[in-house]
């Protein structure tokens, strides 16, 4: 019988930051467009305050139909905080809410890729023998994932290390990206530089400062913009919120704090440079799209260890925050755009630092679990 002859119920679950959600979101879009007899049906659980309701909202409007609900919260933190004991009650009230949820929608799979509102609803999940899939996104496993690990049938990861963290049921995918829909001919690229008053004789460095801003990041910019748009333009997204107070009156230099995500992929794509922190769902673009790039961790997190793996590739100029000087950023910009050889080499290593086709590979273990 085939497979898709049957409708099936998946749960998504993740959020407080978009770094959850948007692998969740590529492979519901890549589930979406193999679903050709449009049996499947999808809802995303998440949290009330963090950005995925409003991700979730433009996937329903573009892609496919998918039903978003709200759970509350709450975390445990590695340090002494009266927050961990009141937060001990919202999970409970999570744990409670999740079977409600369960009950009503009956799924076929619960699938998360990590994050604290995803927790109560995965171990609910496991007590009613519902399968249960865990991505792995960063080369450090995450708290939440590893309360859900011992549960799921399978963990997909994004990189080689992860396989001996997780054990014979983990699966290289690489991480998975939603299809990118950029317009590449020659009127689209006259459009976008139009739009922003971009110039083609100089090149451009695109500043991604992340969906909360950078701060670290935008001083340094802040700092260094009169250098660096002596030789380049600057396109900078600082984070909603966390424009310059004082405007900075360059020529070739622009500063956003929010575009939409087609936008900021355009942007990349027509960049020569970009200058980004190291969250795995930023690389992943970068990897995709194989683009030069200077990478700032965040110092102390996972970040530095996902910029391990690009520094031995080696596929980007990782720069630590702790002490980098305005002039130095400014110096290590020069240097890669002065330096074809150098750029092409970055942006064929970076192409190969992640397993491709990661969406496909992990709706293809979805269609296996709920055949």
């Amino acid at each position: 019988m085939d497979i898709r002859s049957t409708s099936r119920t998946i749960i998504f679950s993740g959020g407080g930051t978009g770094g959850s959600v948007t692998p969740l979101l590529a492979v519901a879009e890549e589930l979406a467009r193999e679903d050709e007899n449009k049996d499947l049906n999808f809802v995303f659980v998440g949290t009330k305050s963090g950005p995925e309701q409003e991700m979730v909202s433009a996937f329903n409007r573009d892609i496919a139909p998918l039903r978003f609900i709200p759970l509350i919260s709450g975390k445990w933190r590695r340090y002494f905080s009266i927050r961990n004991i009141l937060d001990i009650f919202k999970v409970a009230a999570a744990w409670f809410k999740s079977f409600r949820i369960l009950a009503e929608l009956a799924p076929d799979l619960v699938v998360s890729a990590g994050a604290f509102v995803s927790v109560p609803l995965v171990w609910a999940a496991a007590f009613k023998k519902i399968p249960i899939l865990i991505h792995q996104q960063d080369v450090r496993p995450g708290l939440a994932n590893k309360l859900m690990a011992p549960f799921a049938r399978t963990i997909t990861v994004t990189f080689e290390k992860s396989l001996l963290d997780y054990g014979p049921r983990a699966v290289l995918a690489g991480n998975p990206v939603g299809r990118l829909k950029l317009d590449n001919d020659d009127a689209s690229r006259r459009a976008l530089k139009e739009r922003y008053g971009l110039a083609s004789n100089h090149p451009l460095v695109l500043v991604i400062g992340g969906g909360t801003g950078a701060t670290a990041i935008n001083k340094l910019i802040f700092s260094a913009a009169a250098e660096l748009t002596k030789n380049c333009q600057v396109f900078h997204l600082t984070g909603k919120g966390k424009l310059p107070s004082a405007k900075i009156n360059f020529a070739r230099y622009q500063a956003y704090d929010f575009l939409p995500n087609e936008e900021v992929l355009a942007l990349m794509s027509a960049a020569d440079l970009v200058i980004s922190r190291c969250g795995l769902a930023t690389l992943s673009e970068l990897a995709t799209l194989q683009k030069a790039a200077i990478l700032i961790p965040l110092p102390d997190s996972h970040q530095e260890d996902n910029a391990a793996v690009f520094i031995k590739a080696p596929a980007a100029v990782v720069l630590p925050q702790a002490g980098l000087a305005p002039d130095q950023l400014v110096a290590e910009v020069r240097g890669i755009l002065d330096d074809r050889p150098v750029r092409a080499t970055l942006e064929n290593n970076i192409g190969k630092v992640m397993k491709r086709g990661a969406a496909e590979t992990i709706a293809g273990i979805i269609w296996e679990i709920i055949k």
